[in-house]
């Protein structure tokens, strides 16, 4: 069990990262197919667009720039400062920037929360209070969206960021135990054997 003072070094290992990378990041990513993910989010989400959604480890802002552009009102949430600065430019969002460790999120404020490539830079001892904290934003019925590299439950800091790599079976009683509803998963890329797939896609909805 890390003290708060491991934690706080450990994020604040993984935010210098992204710091210091934020223009690679972007230009790395910005062009990714992530079409499934929007599909598989926004299918989920029950009432009449538009839709009230939290990007939740925004990045540089790419996916704020799809919702918004489909009419969304999208807030991003990021504990870089260069990535939310970036985010800011990128989509004209509103856009926070908070720790995971430490957010202040309105109740029952989302229909949806978008989490793509984020989560698993949460230790796995402070997800369950996470992952409440996310059911807590959603509206009812809300949908949380998570996309996160998988593996055989394998956790520790890698380079200059820490991260956790669940498989389904892990990922799942985390989620389940926080209150959500599996709605469906799949493994991402598409149309790849699975061991050439290193991406878990889960959607869920708050029960």
């Amino acid at each position: 069990m890390k003290n708060p003072q491991e934690l706080r070094r450990l994020s604040e290992i993984t935010i210098g990262h992204y710091d210091r990378v934020a223009d690679d990041y972007w230009y790395g990513t910005r062009n990714h197919d992530v079409s499934q993910n929007y599909e598989a989010f926004l299918e989920a989400i029950e009432v009449k667009p538009p839709y009230d959604i939290l990007d939740l480890g925004c990045g540089p802002g790419r996916d704020l720039q799809y919702f918004n552009s489909l009419g969304h009102a999208v807030i991003g949430l990021d504990g870089s400062e260069a990535l939310v600065s970036m985010a800011r430019l990128n989509s004209g969002c509103e856009v926070l920037q908070q720790n995971f460790l430490a957010m202040n999120l309105p109740e029952c404020r989302f229909d949806g929360v978008f989490a793509n490539a984020s989560l698993f830079h949460v230790p796995s001892q402070e997800l369950p209070r996470i992952l409440l904290e996310v059911s807590n934003t959603l509206k009812s019925r809300g949908v949380l969206f998570c996309s996160n590299p998988r593996g055989n439950n394998e956790e520790g800091l890698g380079g200059s960021r820490y991260s956790c790599f669940f498989d389904l079976d892990t990922w799942r009683d985390y989620v389940v135990d926080a209150g959500f509803i599996e709605v469906h998963h799949y493994f991402r890329p598409t149309g790849l054997p699975r061991h050439r797939q290193p991406w878990l896609a889960t959607v869920w909805r708050k029960g």
